[in-house]
């Protein structure tokens, strides 16, 4: 397992605070976990740069899991203020927390952090917060401390993310629900699809359509021009949450556009694609073959193509209709998942980007 960037800018906020008032570089500070563990994290470095002002960051640690903040630098400006620096006379002691460069700011509604904020979620606000006051309560203070995150090379590492999708803008987003990066875990996958449902509905559409990935997304695009940019959202192999997420929100039409290897597995009600192997999966492409055609000699060779991808071929030239029916057995399964009310419309493209199969057309 790793840490959140959240743990991240926790931990260097901490280690600027220690430093601030111990006058000595940690060589690593504790952190309070959502979980109500703690983890101990190395700091990476810690300047004093005035009497009352440090910076310190870590590097983050993503574990084995494929994160594009991997080894990032995430870093604190932390500031302990005295009380006449505080905005009104009297006002009691506070956490001021802030984003500085290489954190995205929120631009669009529906996401946890409202727009104008920058991208530092409720979880990792938590938890620099409890960095903070541990610190203070130790050195048995009651000051006001400002802390701005900055991540050195977070315009750059944001370009990698689908955060302008989701209107975060300038950086990545200051993350974590527990504190810890599960290995393979898909949580992030699954936190992204969520937020850009609920910013598509923000947003006031009552349309999505949902793509397997960015090349689909992209031949999704060029069909329907005309809808907003918010409507198009990756949802991976994630086919049934996705659709049940997107009901709940009450969206009244979706839209799947894919490629017929995924279509062959949401077909079969598959509820993550990525489970199903590929044997197995033509084989049943195999048994509709030879239902709607009567050729066994054709079910036999689909049942021993290459991939779904050879299958397509053979069949799209020959026998377009079984392809018609794999797009007809989407829209079945999709309405197990997403409920009777959402009207649902099933497309299948080529791999150039040609549409095969549109139920709305048949």
């Amino acid at each position: 397992m790793g840490f959140t960037t959240g743990t991240a800018a926790a931990a260097a906020t901490k280690g600027a605070l220690r430093l601030i008032l111990e006058r000595k570089r940690p060589a690593k500070v504790r952190i309070r976990l959502l979980t109500g563990d703690d983890i101990a994290i190395a700091i990476h470095m810690c300047r004093l740069k005035k009497r009352d002002e440090a910076i310190c960051s870590v590097i983050k640690d993503a574990g084995d899991d494929p994160d594009v903040t991997h080894r990032a630098e995430i870093g604190a400006r932390v500031s302990l203020m005295e009380p006449d620096q505080r905005s009104g006379m009297g006002k009691k002691p506070e956490i001021i927390i802030c984003g500085g460069e290489g954190v995205g700011r929120v631009t669009k509604p529906g996401l946890e952090v409202a727009p104008g904020q920058p991208a530092i979620n409720p979880g990792p606000r938590k938890m620099i917060a409890q960095a903070i006051e541990e610190v203070l309560k130790k050195h048995g203070l009651d000051r006001t401390v400002r802390t701005e995150i900055f991540v050195p090379r977070g315009k750059k590492l944001a370009e990698k993310t689908l955060n302008a999708r989701l209107g975060i803008l300038g950086g990545i987003s200051i993350l974590g629900t527990t504190g810890v990066v599960r290995p393979m875990s898909h949580d992030a996958f699954i936190s992204t699809i969520e937020s850009a449902l609920s910013v598509a509905r923000a947003c006031g559409l009552n349309r999505v359509i949902l793509t397997t990935g960015r090349r689909s997304e992209r031949f999704a695009q060029d069909c329907w021009g005309r809808i907003s940019p918010e409507a198009f959202i990756q949802i991976g192999d994630f086919f049934k949450l996705s659709l049940g997420a997107a009901a709940k929100r009450g969206f009244s039409h979706i839209t799947l556009a894919v490629f017929f290897g995924k279509a062959l597995k949401m077909a079969q009600g598959v509820p993550h694609t990525h489970a199903a192997k590929s044997s197995l999966t033509l084989d049943k492409l195999s048994g509709w073959t030879l239902e709607i055609t009567k050729d066994s000699e054709l079910s036999h060779t689909i049942s021993t193509a290459n991939t779904a991808r050879h299958a397509f071929e053979i069949l799209r030239e020959h026998h377009p209709e079984v392809v018609s029916h794999v797009g007809q057995l989407i829209l079945e399964s999709a309405k197990r998942f997403a409920g009777l009310k959402t009207k649902i419309r099933s497309v299948i493209f080529d791999y150039d980007g040609k549409v095969v199969f549109d139920s709305e057309n048949q």
